[in-house]
């Protein structure tokens, strides 16, 4: 296996190559739009992403390609721990989508913002790109109020200070519903792990990944893989689970004040509110990060 990386914005991973229909075209294209694409998208062509999409990569991120087919890569992806691989969580990607490793992560830095302009120099030449929340690149020098990072391909760019954070850098619980409270009002996507889009689990592992904490993709093995506290003792910041009886967890969201920030589900929006009863009859466990 070969280590290399996302070199477009997002990168939607998918079962198969034949998973994606005619209206994924954009999230597919060797310069995928996956705002277009999102926005393309009604509730019953979302629910259509079911057994299609898994998860998606942001720009830079580390991937191990397994196998090629077809102009598509069968990858692991380190950075999103999964039961399904013990190397990292396993799909299909275009080829196109994927460049040579940055330089080290030395001083790693994330985004912090929905979307940020990566540019050619400090504050001025031709935008590179938007990335997404929750990419995380690697800093090697700063001026001006801009920080320049590595890029795939042995290139760089430019981000401003201000919608960055050293993901070594503490942080606290409310850090955790600050940054999700970006995404209220977001419509659910099956998969989804960037600003265009984000699914229960999407949401919990692109804040903890802000913030230095690396946690499983899915809900179930965050619940596995966290430690565990009682229901009755969860703070604001921690994390409750959801499952039916003899199934395993299938939903995730941070506590909040006013009850649980979380993606709900296709169909729905991103929401801050008191947990409906239906739901809380299936509130089986909580966690601390």
């Amino acid at each position: 296996m070969k280590l290399v990386a996302a070199k477009v914005p997002v990168s939607t991973v998918w079962t198969a190559p034949d998973a994606p229909r005619d209206i994924d075209a954009a999230a597919v294209a060797a310069q995928p739009d996956v705002a277009a694409w999102a926005k393309s998208m009604d509730t019953e062509t979302r629910l259509g992403l079911h057994g299609r999409t898994l998860t998606q990569l942001l720009f830079a991120e580390p991937v191990l390609v397994r196998s090629e087919r077809d102009g598509w890569s069968e990858i692991l992806a380190p950075w999103q721990p999964s039961s399904n691989d013990e190397l990292g969580y396993p799909g299909w990607v275009p080829s196109s989508h994927l460049g040579e490793l940055p330089s080290s992560a030395t001083a790693p830095v994330a985004v912090t913002v929905p979307t940020a302009t990566l540019l050619a120099e400090p504050g001025a030449g031709a935008p590179l790109g938007e990335l997404s929340f929750a990419t995380v690149l690697a800093s090697t020098e700063h001026a001006d109020g801009y920080t320049r990072v590595a890029t795939p391909d042995g290139g760089s760019g430019w981000l401003a200070d201000d919608v960055l954070r050293s993901v070594e850098e503490p942080s606290k619980p409310e850090d955790r519903l600050r940054l999700g409270a970006l995404f209220l009002g977001l419509e659910y996507l099956w998969g989804g792990t960037s600003a265009y889009g984000l699914d229960c689990s999407g949401l919990t592992h692109a804040v903890c990944r802000v913030l230095g904490l690396r946690i499983p993709r899915d809900a179930h093995d965050q619940a596995a893989a966290l430690e565990n506290i009682s229901v009755d003792e969860a703070q604001p910041g921690d994390l409750y689970f959801f499952g039916r009886p003899g199934k395993q967890v299938h939903h995730v969201g941070f506590v909040s004040p006013t009850g649980m920030l979380h993606a709900s589900e296709t169909g729905k929006r991103l929401e801050d509110a008191p947990v409906r009863d239906e739901r809380r009859a299936t509130l089986v466990a909580a966690a601390r990060l």
